[in-house]
Parts: C-alpha cells; sequence; structure tokens
C-alpha cells in the first residue's frame, strides 16, 4: 500500500516508519463533548429560568474558549499533562500544586456527586428521602466505599460500562427532558419561568443573587483535556479551533435546553439542587399520565453517574502516586500499588476523608445548601490549577518560543488573561453564600468553604512539599549519582 493510499485512508507514516491514525475536527468535537456534557448541573441554572442562557453563554466565553485553546498549544507542545506544562514554566514545586488540586477536588467532588445520586435513587424509593440528610449520607458512604472495592480489583469492564452509561444516563433523557418541555408548553401550559423578552439577563440583587454561576465553571471543567488529541488532525492550526467551537455549541446546547425545560415545569422555590432533575422528570410524568416512568430514568441517571465515579476513582490517584514515585512527593506508603496497579492505598486515604464529609450530610436539615458548599469547595480547588495552567502558557511562549507546537493560541496573552481573570472571579465569588439557599450563619458558610480550600487545595500540598525526603523517590527511579534531585 502506498503513502497516498494510507493517507486517504485516515493513516500516514511518521518520520520513525508507524502509522500514524488522523481523526477529524468533528470527530474531535464529539469527543470533547461527551467528556464535558452533563446533566447534573441543569437544577442550578434552572433556578434562573431564561436567563440560564446567558449564565452558560458568559462562562463560556471567559472560561470554557481559553480553556480549551490554551490545552491544546499546550499539550500538542509537552507531553506529560499540567505537571509538565506548570513545571516547565514555573518550576516543579507548582507543578506538584498543580496536579496535586486536580487529585484533591476530588476529595469534595465525590461527596456532592454521590448527593445527587442519592436523592435522584431516591425517587426510586421514596422522593421524600432526596432531602433526608441520613439517607443521604448513608448512600455517600455505602457507594463510595464500594465503588473503592471494585476499581481496587482493577475490573477491566468499567471503562466500557461507564461509557454505556454515559449514554444511557445522559444523552437519551437529556433529549426525553427538552421533548417533554415542548410538548408541555405546546399543549398551553404555562411556563413556571417567565420566558418573556425582559428576563434575558439575571435580575441583579447583588453577588449573593449571581453565585449559582460559579457551578458552570466545574461544569466546563475538562475541556482542555482532549487538547493531547491535536495531534491526531490533519491541520491542527485550522481544524482545531473548528472542533473546539462545535463542542462549544453541542455543550451549550446540552447545558440550556434541559435547565430550560426543568424551569418550564418546576417553580424556582421548589427547586433542590440535588433532585431538581427527578422533580422535573415526575413533574413532567404525572402531566403525562406516565409517573411510573420516573424510577426507570432515576435509575438510567444514577447508572450514568456512578459508572463516571467508576472512572474518575482510580485515574487521578494513579497519576499523583506515580509522579509522586518520580519526585519523592508522597511518602513511600501511599506510593504503593495492589496487585491489580491500582493506588489503595491513597484511595483509602481519600476514602477516608470523603466519608467524613458525608457524615457532615447527615447533621444537615438542608441537602441543597450542603451540595453546594461542596461544589463549591471542589471548584476552587480545581482553579488553583487552571490559574497555574493560564500563567504557564504565557511564560513558556515567551522562555520556549522554539518548542514546536501542532497549535498556537492566537493573541496568547488576551485569551489566557481573560481566562485567568475569569477564574480568580469564579473563585472568590464562591465565597459569597447564595441567595437561593439558606447556607446557615456566614461564619459558617466560609467557615467550611474557606476551610476546605486552604486545607486541601493549599496547606496539604505545601506540607508535603516542606517535609518531602530524598529516600521518598521510589527506588526504580532514584539518581545513582545521589538522592538531590528531591530536593531541587
Amino acid at each position: 500500500m502506498t503513502t497516498t493510499d494510507k493517507t486517504e485512508r485516515g493513516e500516514a507514516v511518521g518520520d520513525d516508519g508507524t502509522r500514524r491514525q488522523f481523526i477529524s475536527w468533528v470527530t474531535l468535537g464529539l469527543m470533547t463533548t461527551a467528556s464535558v456534557a452533563s446533566l447534573r448541573p441543569s437544577p442550578t441554572m434552572a433556578i434562573y429560568g431564561l436567563a440560564a442562557i446567558f449564565l452558560y453563554l458568559l462562562p463560556a466565553v471567559v472560561f470554557l474558549l481559553p480553556t480549551a485553546l490554551v490545552g491544546a498549544e499546550l499539550a500538542s507542545g509537552w507531553t506529560g499533562g499540567i505537571y509538565r506544562w506548570v513545571s516547565e514554566a514555573l518550576g516543579k514545586p507548582l507543578g506538584f500544586v498543580a496536579v496535586w488540586c486536580q487529585f484533591a477536588m476530588t476529595i469534595a467532588y465525590y461527596p456532592s456527586l454521590l448527593a445527587y445520586v442519592a436523592s435522584t435513587f431516591a425517587y426510586v424509593i421514596h422522593p421524600s428521602l432526596a432531602e433526608n440528610g441520613l439517607y443521604v449520607a448513608i448512600c455517600i458512604v455505602v457507594i463510595y466505599w464500594t465503588g473503592v472495592w471494585v476499581s481496587s480489583r482493577g475490573t477491566k469492564t468499567v471503562a466500557g460500562l461507564s461509557s454505556l452509561g454515559l449514554v444511557i444516563g445522559t444523552l437519551v433523557p437529556g433529549v426525553v427532558l427538552v421533548v417533554l418541555g415542548i410538548v408541555f408548553l405546546g399543549q398551553g401550559n404555562p411556563s413556571a419561568a417567565p420566558m418573556s423578552a425582559d428576563h434575558w439577563l439575571p435580575p441583579w440583587t447583588g453577588l449573593a443573587g449571581l453565585v449559582l454561576i460559579v457551578n458552570n465553571f466545574l461544569s466546563y471543567a475538562g475541556m482542555e483535556m482532549n487538547g493531547v488529541h491535536v495531534s491526531s488532525l490533519r491541520n491542527p492550526r485550522g481544524e482545531y479551533p473548528r472542533s473546539v467551537f462545535l463542542a462549544t455549541g453541542l455543550v451549550l446546547l446540552i447545558f440550556i435546553l434541559p435547565a430550560l425545560a426543568i424551569s418550564w415545569v418546576m417553580p424556582s422555590k421548589e427547586l433542590s439542587l440535588t433532585a431538581g432533575l427527578m422533580q422535573a422528570f415526575q413533574a413532567f410524568f404525572d402531566h403525562f399520565h406516565v409517573g411510573w416512568m420516573t424510577k426507570i430514568v432515576g435509575i438510567m441517571l444514577v447508572c450514568a453517574a456512578l459508572g463516571g465515579m467508576l472512572t474518575w476513582l482510580s485515574g487521578p490517584a494513579k497519576g499523583l502516586v506515580l509522579l509522586a514515585r518520580q519526585e519523592g512527593y508522597l511518602p513511600p506508603f501511599l506510593q504503593k500499588f495492589n496487585k491489580h496497579g491500582v493506588p489503595q492505598n491513597v484511595m483509602v486515604a481519600q476514602g477516608v476523608l470523603t466519608t467524613l464529609i458525608g457524615i457532615l450530610y447527615a447533621f444537615s436539615d438542608n441537602v441543597s445548601s450542603q451540595y453546594w458548599m461542596f461544589s463549591v469547595i471542589t471548584i476552587q480547588i480545581y482553579l488553583v490549577a487552571y490559574l497555574l495552567m493560564f500563567l504557564a502558557v504565557v511564560r513558556l511562549r515567551r522562555t520556549q518560543p522554539d518548542v514546536p507546537r501542532g497549535f498556537v493560541v492566537p493573541a496568547v496573552t488576551v485569551v489566557a488573561g481573560v481566562g485567568f481573570v475569569a477564574s480568580v472571579l469564579a473563585l472568590v465569588i464562591g465565597f459569597v453564600p447564595p441567595d437561593q439557599y439558606d447556607t446557615g450563619p456566614l461564619w459558617r458558610y466560609l467557615l467550611i468553604v474557606g476551610g476546605g480550600l486552604l486545607l486541601l487545595g493549599i496547606a496539604a500540598p505545601a506540607a508535603f512539599l516542606k517535609y518531602r525526603k530524598p529516600s521518598w523517590i521510589h527506588p526504580d527511579h532514584r539518581d545513582p549519582a545521589g538522592p538531590t534531585a528531591a530536593t531541587e
């Protein structure tokens, strides 16, 4: 077969004689959409009604697009992910902080994700349990440790099950929800939220009225991950922006349309952040006299969420441990893998903290408020990594301009600057309690949110960096000339 024949079939022969597989920009756009889009944040924005469109578009422009473009340049110039990017630009300690934050955000993320799972599953058992703190706490603890056990077995079918769950529990329910909403309005039923032109923008009642927009930054997180595939495009410079704009459009549709559908049937004052999706489904199904379908959709949504959890459970932990072995960032006890190649000790340590957070739900009479606070902690920790990434791309453009990049961000200082400022503002706004939910005394809200960010996102990595020892480097990675690398 000639080189021309291979190119026509989507293949090429690299300089080393190996075959190189190409993908289309449409395929990459769909891959990116699948990795970002979800129905879980829909109730948060449904509270704003028609203004949800604006509140999704704004962070898409100032955060989603910058992270995708910056991630593409960094991934096409340096392998190794965010640790390599930040280390090359700002030094290894900050590189560790970045990769640590990508791992640490999951400690707060799992309780909020599993609270959503518990409230969703409540509609399969008994809807009144959705706001029962003790029930939610039990679900968080039991489901998390079950997930750890499954992941620690090294089950090869986890990835396949999670991919199937995303299709069954995201795309199908999303389409059903939107279609039901359109038919509902088509029958002449009034919308629970005003849909007139003067409601395009949310009413300004101060920052507290717009705090829920911060959730969109977490919803859009991960857009940069698929930048690693930029080298698989035939013309990265021209095709990657197209894939980004395609993915952005599809992601916005998947986020906005279900949020609007929920706002058509559920008054904002009655909407739960954890069970809002099921509230909408039950209202629609009851209206169309097929209430029995609520349980089926609930099971589908739970499958999607659990599949996603299993995919995430060992991934960030494994990446952190592999890096810790090379650089000595974690004590040897936390660097161990079990016989299935799973970093079980780190996952257990993570699980202890997740359990303690989950138990807090048992003492709460407002599950939505607890869900929001831990969602904010997740977002803020993750934003620290993004802040470092935006700084890294600008510095690398200046210090290593000759490194070949498959994609180059136009006006990189402006693009990265917009993303950086947006991330800082989102981080700061997260400290403002939302008007929509009673989060208790201000001091308690600041203690939980600020304490979570400080302990998990800043103090923990700083402590590991301060107390690490040359002996923490795994024997397979030690320099025979001496263990000086660990102290650089």
